[in-house]
């Protein structure tokens, strides 16, 4: 998560004595701890990843783009009282930092980096957030939907046992479907919040999903 802009890569790249393009092939959907300890394991902890990610909505937040359908999918769940959360590879002083930036609410279930031993494709981030969710192992699959953009995440969820849609924002369809997507869609525009009904369930149209 921590190189998610060229001028954060090039200083990074540039205190680790590595090629910044070098770090983008191996970064996205990893956790930044464990992308820095392949080439420097003196920086990989989270008080320097903490930092320097904590940075980025400061530095570069006049330059966040938000996927499309994203705030208006939030507000609907937000609106309608249903349950969600926020899993992620940064760390809390990334997502946290961005909300503030982008003028979003803070989930009341948030898994960052550091809540966790292993990180995407491993499934300890998701079958948290399921927990946190107050929901079983044993129910993922029929009631916890995962929304991912690499393919590192969707093989988290997965394994987890969800569902996954795959958004063709950062990575090819050829990518996310290898990786065990079950529905691709180019972004959140194609997943509308129906409803939420008296027994708990989100109710969602999928709508224009990629063919694969």
């Amino acid at each position: 998560m921590l190189f998610g802009r060229d001028l954060t890569v090039d200083r990074i790249g540039n205190e680790l004595g590595v090629d910044p393009l070098e770090i983008l092939l191996t970064s996205h959907g990893r956790r930044s701890i464990e992308t820095i300890a392949l080439y420097d394991r003196s920086k990989a902890n989270w008080d320097y990843v903490s930092h320097a990610e904590g940075l980025i909505p400061i530095e570069h937040g006049a330059d966040a783009v938000e996927i499309p359908g994203a705030r208006s999918l939030l507000a609907s769940l937000e609106h309608a009282s249903a349950p969600w959360a926020i899993v992620t590879s940064g760390t809390r002083a990334l997502v946290t930092g961005w909300l503030d930036v982008m003028h979003l609410s803070r989930p009341k279930h948030l898994v960052v980096a550091e809540d966790v031993s292993a990180g995407k494709p491993a499934p300890d981030c998701y079958k948290r957030a399921i927990s946190d969710l107050g929901l079983t192992a044993g129910k993922a699959q029929m009631n916890v939907l995962v929304l991912e953009d690499s393919p590192a995440g969707v093989l988290a969820g997965k394994a987890a046992g969800c569902q996954v849609i795959g958004l063709a924002t950062t990575h090819t369809i050829e990518q996310l479907e290898s990786s065990g997507a079950d529905c691709i869609v180019r972004d959140l525009r194609s997943v509308v919040f129906m409803g939420f009904n008296a027994d708990g369930k989100i109710q969602l149209e999928i709508r224009n999903a990629l063919e694969h």
